[in-house]
């Protein structure tokens, strides 16, 4: 299992649009193969980023069946109108 860490900036003005958005695009993730958990936070400070969490299989379910998939095009649609910039992305190994 590994968890994909994205740091995703919003243009100020849009949270709300973006928050909508991300409710769909949680149910198109969350049908790929691979795909574990996801979860969501909203910046305190920068209220206009967000901290994305997902647990995947393994980053090849990440980077080859989801992103080279057509649900990688609907999630896009329906959240990336809304960012400032391109997501920040990593993929971490958990440790015991």
């Amino acid at each position: 299992m590994i968890v994909e860490r994205a740091v995703i900036s919003v243009t100020p003005g849009f949270e709300a649009d973006f928050e909508a958005g991300f409710r769909e695009a949680r149910k198109v993730v969350a049908e790929a193969d691979g795909f574990r958990s996801v979860r969501i936070a909203r910046g305190i400070e920068e209220p206009s980023t967000y901290l994305l969490l997902i647990e995947w299989d393994s980053v090849e379910a990440h980077m080859q069946g989801f992103r080279e998939s057509e649900r990688f095009g609907r999630w896009r649609e329906l959240i990336g109108p809304y960012f400032a910039e391109p997501p920040a992305v990593e993929h971490f190994q958990p440790i015991d």
